[in-house]
């Protein structure tokens, strides 16, 4: 009588290399995830780029993040922020630190520009580390995602303030509660000042 051979299913395979290899594949899944930085960053690292993986779209993973503007390189102009990302078709991280060393700032689905008209998707959304990570994402109710002119740039609105709000100047700034992203305050207080900003792009 013929022995018949034990048929291992795909499905065991997997469990058994599972087994062996789920700690391993886990840490690199997260490496996977983990932003590359092509440029030293002054506002961002590990743990901070950790927290923000798990929210940035699909479309981002996998590809270096360029710095396109920097206070600490080009100096602080908003007007030097736009020029810089002239020609741009990707979405940026803003990343700031005000004077009280509180980290936050804004995923925006498209690069920062004049005009006239609110821009932007629902991927766009607001984030802090104060200290403990927190994302704000769209909440359907308004797409007033970004807003800029030569006065300042805005990141979500509608109800009475700006989710974040930056000066001609980069210096001054302001965070509400709104509708856009029900998001708490970004900052300790609702007017704060600028000490670094950068601006990341795949």
């Amino acid at each position: 009588m013929a022995v018949m051979p034990k048929i291992i299913t795909v499905k065991d395979s997997k469990r058994r290399l599972s087994l062996c290899s789920s700690e391993e594949s886990e840490a690199e899944e997260v490496d996977d995830l983990l932003p590359v930085l092509s440029d030293y960053s002054q506002l961002l690292d590990d743990t901070h780029l950790e927290s923000l993986a798990a929210h940035l779209p699909a479309r981002t993973q996998g590809y270096p993040w360029q710095l396109v503007y920097s206070t600490a390189i080009h100096g602080s102009s908003l007007k030097t922020l736009y020029r810089n990302m002239a020609g741009l078709d990707s979405p940026v991280l803003l990343v700031i630190k005000d004077m009280h060393k509180k980290v936050f700032g804004a995923f925006s689905s498209d690069p920062f520009r004049v005009s006239k008209y609110c821009y932007g998707t629902g991927e766009t959304f607001l984030f802090s580390f104060n200290p403990d990570f927190q994302a704000y994402r769209w909440s359907g109710e308004n797409s007033y995602f970004v807003s800029g002119n030569l006065e300042s740039l805005q990141i979500g609105g509608g109800g009475g303030g700006f989710g974040l709000w930056l000066d001609a100047d980069l210096y001054h700034g302001s965070s509400f509660s709104c509708p856009t992203f029900r998001n708490a305050p970004l900052s300790t207080q609702k007017d704060f000042i600028v000490q670094d900003l950068e601006v990341w792009t795949v």
